[in-house]
């Protein structure tokens, strides 16, 4: 059951930072979820897979199972989605242990009627109602990452090919970014991480700016730069 319209109106509808993301309802390993109530007042990460049984893709969910507990520090909560069934993932997650060396511990959406797929512009509305007789190639666009806020609003979307393993640590990365920026007035540079200088944002005046970032540096008019905030 799919939230906020018709899974065919949703499916036209290309989803953008800050749109809210789509809400339903699904059966995963962990049994049946509404997928804002399961967000509650936490980030999400919602990363999604063509197909049970794929190689790359059995490297990504152990990697994920692995850093669970770093999202869990964030505050943040991971969910994955294949548009296979349930059972399969139960027995995939067998294979995922053996091979990582991680346990899956996070629940996986069974999509088998492609409705959260759809619902996430991940595949077009004509690609049918059932997973059975697809491939992975049949489902490539099911391949995404969706980081989103308490808000349920969508803060970080990312799209990988098949044949390209999602980086994980770079999913950590920016939720430290976006967290940090949400409670400070400032931006991280390019390959910024925990710790480093960060930028003032130009609603901060130059007066302000000496009060609340005493010691700031001016590298140009627009570009000042500052220890990270506590």
């Amino acid at each position: 059951m799919l939230g906020g319209g018709s899974p065919e109106s949703e499916s036209n509808m290309s989803l953008r930072i800050n749109d809210l993301a789509p809400d339903f309802t699904a059966e995963t390993t962990h049994g049946a979820i509404n997928f804002h109530e399961w967000i509650g007042d936490n980030w999400a990460v919602l990363f999604s897979h063509p197909k049970d049984f794929t190689p790359v893709c059995t490297t990504e969910l152990g990697a994920v199972a692995g850093l669970e507990r770093e999202f869990a520090k964030r505050g943040a909560k991971v969910i994955g989605l294949s548009v296979d069934p349930v059972e399969n993932h139960g027995r995939w997650a067998k294979d995922i242990e053996e091979v990582t060396g991680s346990a899956i511990n996070y629940p996986v959406i069974g999509d088998t009627e492609l409705k959260v797929a759809k619902l996430y512009d991940m595949l077009p509305g004509d690609a049918g109602d059932s997973c059975e007789g697809r491939t992975p190639a049949d489902n490539a666009t099911v391949r995404m990452v969706f980081v989103i806020g308490p808000d349920k609003k969508i803060k970080l979307t990312l799209a990988y090919p098949m044949t390209t393993g999602r980086n994980f640590d770079e999913i950590i990365r920016v939720l430290d970014s976006m967290q940090l920026t949400a409670k400070h007035k400032v931006a991280t540079p390019a390959n910024w991480k925990q710790g480093e200088d960060v930028i003032i944002t130009g609603a901060v005046s130059n007066d302000d700016a000496a009060k609340i970032f005493p010691g700031y540096k001016t590298v140009k008019p627009y570009l000042r730069t500052t220890p990270q905030p506590k």
